[in-house]
């Protein structure tokens, strides 16, 4: 079993967020079945106790605070995780004084003293065309901290591999014993040969192993909490326990009606407009979008309950016919992240919904994990 530190990305001081991506990760490199877990950072308790809740129940070896201040670090063979995505991310300010981008250094220092053979480190795509990018691109460059590791790019979208979302990601693998194949994909939007077509949601959420109903009537989280660290958190939850609905207003469910799969904000009537969307004809054409069943969902973000943020209604409408006025549920959410039923989680659910947003889907994370397992096992050089 080839020993791995999860997650050794952690957050930094001056209130930036930490890495919330470690559960998928982990979760598909423990799928793949060569890796075992020997060290794990988290900043956010709440994503540290999911963490623990599924990797590591007795709270061995998960460290929870600043990965600045993380120094019992394990001799491991592959190092995996990646910096927070919100410095890098469309979505943010591209900011390139972002302490959040900077924390790509502390995953260096953590693989120079862990004596890894290889690491895996992941971002949004943006990532590869930021200017972190080309600095730990030279630092495995002769003289630099990397220097004896190679450095392969690989821009992968989740659908390629199964997931019922549009995620594209860039996975850098770094390895002192030799290169790595790209990632075999199985899925594609057009399906030709072995591959299979892109999953769609009607399949992930009907009729896959894990059934979530339409039809949803629970607003709140069971009462329950677990102990982690000494301290009380909410959890851990099922699958099934995060299949939520929110209170909306009545105006809200009547735009929402309105919207057909595959439609946005574009498509209501003037009288339902927000005085500021009258104003602003273009951009943000996914704002109050409804998914579509046959397709994957867009690429899940943090506050997904909130169909004002995105292409986050149910698919589920028809003229006429039964309608479903509402946002994906964090559980719908998680599936369209190719988390299934085995998987535990805690804390809150704004908590729980930042975890689903940020993480990496588990099918993709696999087939990384398999071309890495390749080559750790042959270990043969360059």
């Amino acid at each position: 079993m080839v020993r791995l530190a999860c997650g050794c990305v952690g957050g930094t001081l001056h209130h930036a967020r930490s890495l919330r991506r470690l559960r998928g990760l982990t979760r598909g490199f423990l799928d793949e079945g060569s890796f075992d877990t020997a060290g794990a950072v988290e900043k956010d308790f709440a994503a540290a106790a999911t963490y623990a809740a599924n990797f590591d129940p007795i709270a061995a070896h998960t460290f929870v605070g600043d990965i600045a201040d993380y120094r019992d670090v394990p001799r491991v063979d592959l190092v995996i995780g990646g910096p927070p995505c919100q410095g890098f991310s469309a979505l943010g300010r591209r900011d390139p004084d972002d302490v959040r981008n900077q924390l790509w250094r502390e995953f260096v220092r953590v693989v120079r003293e862990s004596d890894a053979q290889m690491f895996v480190f992941e971002n949004v795509d943006r990532f590869a065309r930021t200017p972190e990018f080309e600095l730990l691109r030279r630092a495995a460059h002769a003289g630099g901290e990397l220097s004896e590791f190679r450095t392969q790019v690989f821009r992968l979208n989740a659908a390629d591999f199964g997931t019922p979302q549009k995620r594209i990601r860039t996975i850098v693998i770094g390895s002192r014993i030799g290169s790595v194949a790209e990632p075999v994909q199985t899925h594609a939007k057009v399906p030709v040969g072995a591959l299979s077509r892109w999953r769609g949601l009607r399949e992930a959420f009907l009729e896959g192993p894990v059934r979530l109903e339409p039809e949803v009537r629970e607003v709140w989280l069971p009462e329950s909490t677990v102990d982690f660290q000494g301290e009380s958190v909410e959890g851990a939850f099922k699958l099934h326990d995060l299949h939520l609905t929110r209170q909306y207003d009545l105006t809200s469910e009547i735009r929402y009606a309105h919207i057909a799969p595959g439609q946005s904000r574009f498509h209501l009537p003037d009288e339902l407009q927000y005085p500021c969307w009258r104003r602003h004809t273009k951009g943000a054409g996914d704002v109050l979008g409804r998914l579509e069943w046959d397709k994957p969902a867009v690429t899940m973000r943090t506050e997904f309950f909130r169909p004002e943020k995105g292409r986050f209604l149910h698919p589920q409408w028809e003229n006429g016919g039964v309608q479903i006025n509402r946002a994906l549920t964090h559980a719908e959410a998680a599936v369209a992240q190719g988390f299934d039923d085995r998987h535990m989680w805690c804390g809150s659910k704004a908590a729980i919904a930042r975890q689903i947003g940020n993480a990496v889907p588990p099918p993709l994370a696999e087939a990384v994990a398999g071309v890495v397992a390749q080559r750790l096992t042959a270990g043969d050089g360059y």
